[in-house]
C-alpha cells in the first residue's frame, strides 16, 4: 500500500529498534519518508535501511525535544512493557516519556501524533465481548503497565483536543517475525503452560505487518481530516480466536506440542496472588510465573468492535491470520538454521 501524503516527509519514530518500531520504519522507509529513530540502542538493521538513529532517554525532555526537532510526524511507539516491577519503572518512561513527546510535538510544531497504546488500558478483570471504544477505563488497575499506559493515553487523547492533531490505537497481542516479546514467551515457556479456565475464551491478536500498516493509516486520515484528532481506535486481525488455539498454533509453528494441562481461573487468581506476595516479600528477581492480571487476562474473553478503524482509518487487516502464522514457521526456521 502507497502512503504519497507521508513521501519525503521527516518522522520520527520512537522505539523505532522495536519490534512495533522497527515494523513501522520499514514501511515509512518503503513509503519514501526521511524517518529518524529515538531509542536508547543502536541497531544495525536502522543503519542498512538508512535511517537516522538518536540514542537518548524518553523521561530526558532535552533528547526528546532534539529528536522531535524539524520532524513533521511522530509515531509514538516505545514504551516499557510488562506486568511486574516497580511502579517508577513503568511511570518514568510510559508517563513522564509521553509528556515530554508531547510537549517536544507542540514546541516543534508536529504535524501529527500517533500513539501506540493498548486495549489492556480498559481491562477491569471480566470478559470484554465485542465492546467498541466507549467502554470506560476501569476504576483500577491490576499492574503497572496498563495503568500508566492508561495515563499516557489520556494525556494524547486531551492533547488532540487541545490544538495538538493526535491519534491513539490500541493493538491487541501483537505478534509475527521478528517477535522479541509474545512470541518468545510463549515458545520459552511452552513446558510449563497450562490451559486457565475454560479453555474456550476468545481474543484479539494483530499481525506485525497489519498493526504497522494501521499506524501510518492513522498519520494519513489525521492529515486529511483534522476533526479525527484525540480519538482512539482498536484494531486487530478483526478475527477473534480461542486463545489457546492461538497458543497451539504459536507452538506449532516452532515445532512444539500443544499445550494440555489445565487450571481453573480461580486456581491461577491464587496462585498469582500467593506469587506477588512472595516475590515481593522475598525480593526476588525476575518475574512471577503467574499473577493476578495474567491470570485474568489469560482467562477472560477480549476481543474488539473496530468498525471505527475501518471507517475512519480505512483500516482493514491484509495479512490473514493463517498467512501470518506461514511467515512466523518460515521466520522461526530460518532463525534455527545453523549459521
Amino acid at each position: 500500500m502507497a502512503f504519497p501524503e507521508l513521501k519525503a516527509r521527516k518522522i520520527l519514530v520512537t522505539g523505532g529498534g522495536g519490534f512495533l518500531g522497527g515494523a513501522i520504519v520499514r514501511l515509512l522507509v518503503a513509503a519514501g519518508a526521511r524517518v529518524r529513530s529515538f531509542s536508547r540502542g543502536r541497531y544495525p538493521f536502522l543503519a542498512d535501511l538508512g535511517v537516522e538513529q538518536m540514542r537518548g532517554d524518553l523521561a530526558d525532555p532535552e533528547a526528546v525535544q532534539n529528536a522531535a526537532h524539524q520532524m513533521d510526524v511522530v509515531f509514538h511507539a516505545a514504551a516499557k512493557p510488562g506486568v511486574w516491577g516497580r511502579y517508577e519503572a513503568y511511570h518514568r518512561p510510559n508517563v513522564v516519556g509521553t509528556a515530554n513527546v508531547l510537549q517536544a510535538c507542540r514546541d516543534q510544531a508536529v504535524a501529527c501524533l500517533v500513539y501506540t497504546s493498548s486495549p489492556s488500558v480498559v481491562f477491569n478483570g471480566r470478559d470484554m465481548a465485542g465492546v467498541d471504544e466507549s467502554v470506560p477505563y476501569p476504576d483500577h488497575w491490576q499492574a503497572h503497565y496498563p495503568r500508566t499506559k492508561a495515563l499516557a493515553e489520556q494525556m494524547v487523547r486531551s492533547a488532540g483536543n487541545e490544538g495538538l492533531p493526535t491519534i491513539a490505537l490500541r493493538p491487541h497481542l501483537i505478534w509475527g517475525p521478528r517477535d522479541n516479546h509474545l512470541v518468545p514467551r510463549i515458545i520459552q515457556r511452552a513446558r510449563r503452560l497450562r490451559r486457565v479456565g475454560s479453555g474456550t475464551n476468545r481474543v484479539d491478536t494483530i499481525y506485525i505487518d497489519n498493526a504497522a500498516e494501521a499506524h501510518l493509516l492513522a498519520a494519513t486520515a489525521l492529515m486529511r481530516r483534522p476533526e479525527l484528532s484525540g480519538r482512539v481506535y482498536f484494531i486487530s486481525q478483526d478475527d477473534p480466536i480461542v486463545l489457546w488455539d492461538m497458543v497451539d498454533a504459536i507452538l506449532a509453528a516452532a515445532d512444539r506440542p500443544p499445550v494440555t494441562r489445565a487450571i481453573s481461573a480461580l486456581t491461577a487468581r491464587r496462585v498469582g496472588a500467593i506469587m506477588e506476595w512472595l516475590y515481593r516479600a522475598l525480593h526476588l528477581p525476575g518475574e512471577p510465573p503467574m499473577t493476578r492480571f495474567v491470570a485474568e487476562e489469560l482467562a477472560t474473553e477480549h476481543w474488539f468492535d473496530i468498525s471505527a478503524a475501518k471507517n475512519d482509518l480505512g483500516y482493514h487487516p491484509r495479512i490473514t491470520t493463517r498467512e501470518g502464522l506461514q511467515r512466523l514457521r518460515r521466520w522461526l526456521n530460518e532463525e534455527n538454521q545453523p549459521s
